[in-house]
């Protein structure tokens, strides 16, 4: 791993010390925790093709919060195609316990730098995961890559101005080769980026399974998927182990379309190993998106970091617990893909935003902010 930017990062550890966890103050997020209760609060739209001081916003796959400051900052996966890759800065208002038309606002946008110190080429990063560490106030950032074009996924640390400052070491299983046997699949590579409560675990995971670890979700068959930890500050792999993501849920139409069910995010809610898991399901001529909350975890489930393959090795699986089907709601869901903590509500709920990826698509799509109140509380 190259550092790049030292004196940056030791700035930014003077500033983490004031730096809170992760979540809610209250929770004892060293203890093992469950989703008690979960309840709908609201939801903001934008249309696709609106505009940030002349910079399109959309293809929005992830969020994070920075409760310091109680701003928000989005991830857009542009890959450098409308603009140059970017994130964008927000403020989102759910202080009287709901989010309402005009609660979400707009407020900056950062350029994201390569290597070499400049705004990444096209089509060179296809940014999908984003979480602010809140020890060292830096941002880490998960690029897909590209199955077909042999581009890499990759796991990078940046500042909140956009610099990069270092470069995770992803392990070759998951890079992809030129014959298509071995890696991520195209789309299907690091879609989720997460750190746990106190800041000392970052997680990510495959949004569908490596080519030589099974088949990708299809209607009658499900995904096994990789889940990542990672140490920190030392950016050690620390694991890996097997989450089931669901078959997809609807028939495509007409017959034998475009199909496509992931692990799209993950969200610790606690220092164990507990997590809220989003998944999403989409099929060719079905309107709007299926979308489900699941909360998994990995104790007790054996690391299967040894193994090259999934494909014909026995392993263990995360169990999952299905918290919401999104579908309950009544709403049009979009491509759901981002979610994280907020700030306590007024009740003294813990707030919790999603936001959807448009694909900058004027057709039917749009970007959508979902806003929800979790109870929390302790397990054994």
């Amino acid at each position: 791993m190259r550092r790049l930017m030292t004196t940056l990062v030791a700035a930014a550890l003077v500033v983490g010390v004031l730096a809170p966890s992760v979540g809610a103050v209250g929770y004892p997020w060293h203890r093992p925790m469950t989703v008690d209760s979960i309840e709908f609060i609201g939801e903001v739209t934008f249309d696709t093709g609106f505009e940030y001081r002349g910079v399109e916003v959309g293809g929005l796959s992830a969020i994070t919060y920075d409760a310091n400051a109680d701003i928000y900052y989005s991830l857009s996966d542009d890959r450098s195609q409308f603009a140059p890759s970017r994130f964008h800065t927000l403020t989102i208002d759910v202080g009287d316990g709901s989010l309402d038309p005009g609660d979400v606002t707009f407020i900056g946008e950062t350029t994201l730098l390569g290597n070499d110190g400049r705004p990444y080429a096209e089509l060179a990063t296809d940014p999908e995961g984003m979480v602010l560490n809140p020890r060292d106030y830096t941002l880490y950032l998960a690029s897909e890559g590209d199955a077909v074009a042999l581009v890499d996924p990759f796991v990078n640390q940046y500042t909140l101005g956009g610099t990069l400052i270092d470069e995770l070491r992803i392990r070759n299983k998951y890079l992809p080769v030129a014959d298509g046997t071995f890696g991520i699949r195209q789309n299907l590579a690091f879609e989720s980026l997460a750190i746990t409560p106190n800041g000392r675990k970052l997680i990510t995971a495959t949004e569908g399974a490596l080519a030589q670890d099974g088949p990708a979700a299809s209607l009658t068959e499900g995904s096994y998927v990789r889940v990542m930890v990672f140490k920190l500050p030392s950016e050690r792999p620390a694991g890996e182990w097997v989450y089931p993501v669901d078959p997809v849920v609807d028939e495509p139409i007409p017959e034998g379309s475009f199909i496509v069910n992931g692990l799209v995010e993950l969200l610790p809610i606690d220092n164990r190993g507990t997590m809220l898991a989003l998944e999403r399901s989409f099929s060719v001529g079905v309107p709007g998106n299926d979308i489900r909350l699941y909360e998994t975890s990995i104790r007790g489930v054996k690391d299967v970091t040894a193994l090259q393959a999934l494909d014909g090795a026995t392993f263990d699986v995360m169990k999952k617990e299905l918290v919401l089907d999104l579908d309950d709601l009544g709403l049009l869901l979009d491509n759901v893909e981002g979610m994280v903590f907020g700030p306590m509500l007024p009740d003294g709920r813990q707030s919790l935003i999603m936001v959807s990826d448009n694909n900058f698509n004027p057709n039917g799509q749009f970007t959508q902010f979902l806003a929800f109140a979790v109870e929390l509380a302790k397990t054994k």
